[in-house]
C-alpha cells in the first residue's frame, strides 16, 4: 500500500473522533468539518515519518486548528451573542448511533454547549481537551503557550464557570420526556397552571432565528414569561416530532415537509431548566436530520 494510501485510511479511522473535538469546540458542525479537513491537509504535508502516536498527533493539530478559529472568530464578532444557539446534533428518539456519540463525547444537552461559548478559548481548549477527551494538561500546555500547571488552572476555572451556567440534566430520558411531552400538551391546551408546574420558575428560553432575523432572536427568562409565549408551542404542537437533541429530549417542529426548528430541553427534577430553539432557516438546511426519516 502506497504511504498516501495508507495515511488516508489511518485518518478515516480517526475522523469520527477528530469531528467530535471539533464540534465541541466550535459549537458548529460546518465549521468542524472546515478544521478536520485542514488537520487532514497538515498530516499529508507532515507525511508519516513526523508522526509517532497519530491519534494524539491529530488531535493536537484538530484542537490548535480550532483554537485559531476561535480566536478569529471572537476578533471579528460584533453582533450580540446572548440568544445563539449552537448547532444541535438530531437523533432519533430510540437512541443515539455511534457517529453521533463520537460527535457527543460525554457531554449531554444544548445548554452545555451554550455555556461552552461563554469560555474564552484557551479556556474551552483545556476544558474540553482534559475534562471530555482525558488529555494530559502535559499535552494541553504547549497548545496554549502555558505551563502544565496554567493549562489546569484555565480548566479548572472553566469548569466553575460551565458548572454554574449548565445544570446537569436528569439522567433518565424517560423523565425528561415525560415533561417535554406535559409542556406541550399543556401548550395545547392552553393551560397556564400546568404549563408553570412543569417549568422551572428560573427557565430559560433561547430562541435563535438567525443573522437575517437579529431582532426576532430573543432570550427570555421565569416561568411566567415562557408561558406567556404558550400560544406559540400550541401552535408548533401538533408539528412536533420526539428526538433527542444532543442526546437529551427534544422536538423538530416539522412543516410541510420541511424542519421548521429544532427544539433542545433540559429537564432538571422533573422540570424543564432550559428550552433552546434554532429556527434559523439557512442553518436547519445544513443540520443532520437523519431522525426525521426512522
Amino acid at each position: 500500500m502506497a504511504e498516501g494510501d495508507w495515511l488516508a485510511e489511518r485518518f478515516e479511522e480517526q475522523r469520527p473522533h477528530l469531528r467530535g473535538v471539533a464540534y465541541q469546540m466550535l459549537g458548529s458542525l460546518s465549521d468542524a468539518d472546515d478544521a478536520v479537513q485542514e488537520t487532514w491537509l497538515r498530516l499529508s504535508q507532515a507525511g508519516s515519518d513526523e508522526v509517532g502516536n497519530l491519534r494524539a498527533w491529530l488531535t493536537t493539530i484538530v484542537a490548535r486548528v480550532c483554537l485559531n478559529m476561535l480566536r478569529a472568530r471572537r476578533s471579528r464578532r460584533e453582533e450580540p451573542i446572548e440568544a445563539h444557539v449552537p448547532d444541535p446534533v438530531v437523533s432519533s428518539a430510540e437512541g443515539v448511533d455511534p457517529e453521533q456519540q463520537a460527535l457527543l463525547a460525554d457531554s449531554v444537552g444544548l445548554a452545555l454547549q451554550i455555556a461552552l461559548e461563554t469560555l474564552a478559548p484557551a479556556e474551552r481548549l483545556a476544558f474540553i481537551l482534559h475534562d471530555v477527551f482525558a488529555v494530559p494538561f502535559e499535552e494541553i500546555a504547549p497548545m496554549v503557550d502555558r505551563s502544565p500547571a496554567a493549562a489546569r488552572q484555565l480548566a479548572s476555572r472553566a469548569r466553575r464557570q460551565v458548572r454554574g451556567q449548565a445544570p446537569a440534566p436528569d439522567p433518565d430520558l424517560a423523565s425528561q420526556r415525560k415533561a417535554v411531552d406535559a409542556f406541550f400538551a399543556a401548550a395545547h391546551d392552553g393551560d397556564v397552571d400546568r404549563l408553570v408546574a412543569v417549568l422551572d420558575p428560573e427557565v430559560v428560553l433561547r430562541s435563535d432565528r438567525g443573522a437575517r432575523h437579529p431582532g426576532a432572536s430573543v432570550v427570555v427568562c421565569g416561568a411566567d414569561a415562557v408561558t406567556a409565549r404558550a400560544l406559540t408551542f400550541s401552535r408548533l404542537s401538533p408539528h412536533a416530532k420526539p428526538v433527542l437533541v444532543n442526546g437529551a429530549a427534544g422536538v423538530v417542529v416539522v412543516l410541510r415537509g420541511r424542519p421548521f426548528a429544532v427544539m433542545g430541553f433540559t429537564v432538571v427534577g422533573s422540570r424543564i431548566a432550559e428550552i433552546n430553539v434554532l429556527s434559523d432557516p439557512e442553518r436547519l438546511c445544513h443540520i443532520e436530520l437523519a431522525a426525521l426519516h426512522h
